[in-house]
């Protein structure tokens, strides 16, 4: 196979199962009145955000939307929350001692809805706080996107195949994905 056939195969890659995809997005959320709100999150300004397509690492509406795209789509899709992040379950607030709690940034109070992560028998899980005293902290696990409906551009810059270890891992490695 010539460099020229070579170079064509790689460029007609499409989004399936065991590739490691490459995207820039831009998020927002989209109120009741089908409103979008201003821009929440974005990666133009870094790194594209990579994951192995196939295992759930995005939320599942937008990796069925990306399935079959190739290098240089553009998708732009509304989601809803049971294709995103899910309905905000009932009854998922806990009490924990606020040692448990990371933050993105050190924080010299801890307030209601600042973000945080604490260390889980599942991992860790992303929480925001509801409530805080000196010891410990009532906080919601249920996902900060929870129940809202999500409007995503994204554009495709990279696919290639995923090596043994990210499939076996069940996450892509390298930049934008999951460092070692």
């Amino acid at each position: 196979m010539s460099e020229a056939e070579s170079a064509e195969e790689h460029v007609e890659q499409s989004i399936t199962v065991n590739k490691v995809v490459s995207f820039h997005y831009r998020l927002a959320e989209v109120g009741e009145d089908g409103e979008r709100a201003g821009w929440r999150e974005e990666s133009h300004a870094g790194v594209p955000l990579a994951y192995l397509h196939g295992f759930h690492n995005v939320v599942v509406g937008l990796e069925k939307a990306l399935e079959g795209k190739k290098v240089g789509d553009a998708i732009e899709i509304t989601l809803q929350p049971d294709d995103a992040y899910g309905f905000r379950r009932p009854n998922s607030t806990q009490r924990v001692p606020i040692k448990h709690l990371q933050f993105p940034r050190p924080v010299k109070k801890i307030l209601p809805g600042m973000p945080a992560t604490v260390e889980t028998n599942q991992g860790n899980r992303a929480v925001v706080i509801i409530k805080a005293g000196k010891f410990n902290a009532d906080v919601d696990f249920n996902h900060p996107l929870a129940g809202k409906a999500l409007y995503y551009e994204v554009q495709v810059e990279g696919i290639r195949d995923a090596s043994a270890e990210e499939i076996a891992h069940g996450h892509a490695h390298g930049a934008g994905g999951h460092n070692h």
